[in-house]
């Protein structure tokens, strides 16, 4: 599930020259608005954590935060899982959690990075102790991702029923085509389809991780991996996979017009 390199998987062994897509809208557009709707599609792609790479395809890795931000969602559940599977003890487990989470946002503040992730990062991981240790039981300290996932569903649903698909409205604009993909029928029918595979991911990290929930400690080990496995790395291949479905047919080469 992870990408090498940081780079989209290419399609049969190259690239997809058709995700280079142009606008919908083909008449010629002053060069100020063209630049305009440029800045804009960079600006809403970075603030939706994409990114576009050299070859037109979107950087599935710098999606997701690239490794560090990939460890930094991985690493405290992992810590939390290690030490109380050695200590059986909740307490330390859910301490060295929460300091794990603590030394990516130092890190961020010594790397002078942006520190979103990171607090974020340490906020959830808070609560999810704070959970943990009010019931006592460590399997409650995974029980925020199944709201968080539940959220996120509805959010996803809405904005289909609605015909915003999320899917549209972030690859929309990596591909330069804006907002214009909600005129056409077809298009809005790929983001859909696309925002629907994103759902998907997220309903089965449900079905998979709520019945090990409720097995309780028993299912923690088998709670804990899954969480890992269907984290960050299920999250790249959804967002693989639903770029590659929404993506715009291929424009037939028009054949050049000799002269005699």
């Amino acid at each position: 599930m992870t990408v090498a390199h940081g780079s989209e998987p290419p399609e049969g062994g190259g690239s997809a020259p058709e995700d280079h897509a142009a606008p919908l809208n083909s008449s010629a557009k002053p060069a100020a608005e063209g630049a305009s709707v440029s800045d804009l599609a960079a600006g809403y792609a970075e603030k939706a954590g994409l990114h576009r790479n050299s070859a037109g395809h979107v950087d599935m890795l710098k999606s997701a935060g690239g490794w560090q931000g990939i460890a930094e969602s991985i690493l405290p559940g992992l810590v939390f899982l290690v030490v109380f599977t050695i200590t059986r003890d909740l307490t330390p487990a859910l301490v060295s959690a929460l300091a794990a989470a603590a030394v990516f946002t130092v890190v961020r503040l010594i790397q002078r990075r942006p520190l979103t992730q990171a607090l974020a990062g340490v906020v959830g991981v808070g609560i999810s102790a704070w959970l943990a240790n009010t019931t006592g039981k460590a399997e409650d300290f995974y029980v925020l991702g199944f709201f968080t996932n539940i959220a996120y569903i509805v959010a996803m649903v809405l904005s289909i029923i609605l015909k915003w698909p999320v899917a549209g409205l972030l690859f929309g604009f990596v591909r330069n085509e804006g907002l214009e993909w909600r005129k056409d029928p077809e298009r809005l029918r790929a983001y859909k389809l696309g925002t629907w595979i994103v759902v998907a991911v997220l309903a089965l990290r449900l079905v998979v991780q709520v019945p090990l929930y409720f097995m309780g400690e028993a299912g923690l080990t088998a709670l804990a991996t899954t969480r890992l496995l269907m984290g960050a790395p299920l999250y790249i291949l959804g967002l693989w996979v639903a770029w590659l479905v929404t993506r715009p047919a291929a424009q037939p080469s028009k054949p050049s017009s000799s002269v005699d």
